[in-house]
């Protein structure tokens, strides 16, 4: 039986800005990591206040590593002439949790949609090609609860599968969060199973 997958690639950082010309018209290209639309909204408005001269600013997003989200914007060029094939791109390098935006200036020649696909194409794979691509690992993220005389055997466990602790709260009754890499959660439960006054809280929608 294959192992699940559990890493995912997604953008170490902002690429570079990159320029592709098409009969006089510029198309600038930017890729950054995201974690929510809300950067979505920041990049596009600080790159509209960038670029307030320019026609167009396509985009394509996609969120998320076991339910990916994706959307494409087409800004005013004509239907899946710009967005789709930005978005073709974050397909094609196997991304997520990235955002890709090509600034149109037009050069007074219309290009046709087939030379629209191919400008916005191009520009998304530039700024793609300009960026350092990181893998990620999927985590799990639990709580266990226990009373402070198992202290020392919890810690013992948590070291021993070198679990990452995200928060901790220490008294009589003793709750920590925590998480590790999605294939290896299976492996966590079973350690602490002896420890049975141990109990142990999964948040499903953390990852």
């Amino acid at each position: 039986m294959p192992l699940e997958k559990d890493t995912y690639q997604t953008l170490a950082q902002p690429s570079e800005e990159i320029l592709f010309k098409e009969k006089n018209s510029k198309f600038f290209g930017y890729a950054f990591p995201i974690t929510d639309e809300d950067d979505v909204k920041r990049h596009l408005e600080d790159l509209k206040k960038m670029h307030h001269a320019a026609r167009h600013w396509c985009y394509a997003f996609q969120l998320g590593t076991d339910q990916r989200y994706f959307r494409a914007n087409d800004d005013g060029e004509p239907n899946n002439s710009a967005g789709m094939p930005i978005y073709g791109q974050i397909q094609s390098f196997e991304l997520t949790n990235v955002l890709i935006v090509v600034v149109r200036y037009f050069g007074g020649v219309k290009l046709g949609v087939g030379g629209l696909i191919t400008a916005y194409k191009t520009a998304a794979q530039l700024a793609l090609e300009e960026s350092e691509i990181s893998e990620r690992t999927i985590d799990t993220a639990f709580r266990i609860q226990f009373e402070y005389k198992d202290m020392n055997k919890v810690m013992r466990v948590i070291k021993e599968k070198n679990l990452n602790i995200l928060s901790q709260t220490m008294a009589m009754s003793c709750e920590i969060a925590l998480s590790i890499r999605k294939s290896e959660f299976q492996s966590v439960l079973t350690a602490f199973e002896p420890l049975y006054e141990v109990r142990i809280l999964t948040d499903d929608e953390a990852q």
